[in-house]
């Protein structure tokens, strides 16, 4: 069977705001913790290693900067007293057609970080934004092709 290679610069994000629109998405990671054990009869003289949690560092979301839109600040500051608001997020890598081939599914994301554009006088980039998200997880699911 021939392989069937996927560009990484066709995607989308649903999020719950209303711009599905990035220039980077990253920290689809999968961490599982090492827990190295050795019991007092071994006659090795190193520790075994065995697998403990799964972690997953925060997605990382980067988009230009459109006037009026304040979706990502507004999530952010609805952190009140130890709750917030929680969504599930997908990302879609698309293909050629701009049909979804991949999704990631993280759920019971919040925000966590707010990164503002950086202001410089002489330089004439375009205003960014960026917002991390924890999350508790995630699944992928690949889309079958007919």
């Amino acid at each position: 069977m021939a392989q069937q290679l996927i560009n990484q610069y066709h995607f989308l994000a649903k999020w719950g705001g209303k711009r599905e629109d990035f220039l980077e998405i990253s920290g689809l990671d999968i961490s599982i913790d090492i827990i190295p054990m050795r019991e007092g009869n071994s006659k090795v003289d190193s520790p075994i290693k065995i697998p403990g949690l799964k972690t997953f560092p925060e997605i990382i979301f980067k988009r230009n900067i459109n006037l009026g839109d304040n979706d990502f600040y507004d999530w952010i500051t609805t952190r009140n007293f130890g709750t917030v608001e929680r969504r599930t997020i997908e990302i879609f890598l698309l293909d050629e057609n701009l049909l979804p081939v991949i999704t990631w599914r993280a759920l019971n994301c919040f925000p966590s970080k707010y990164y503002g554009p950086v202001l410089i006088s002489n330089d004439s980039q375009i205003a960014t934004e960026t917002l991390y998200i924890a999350h508790d997880g995630f699944t992928v699911e690949h889309s079958r092709k007919k």
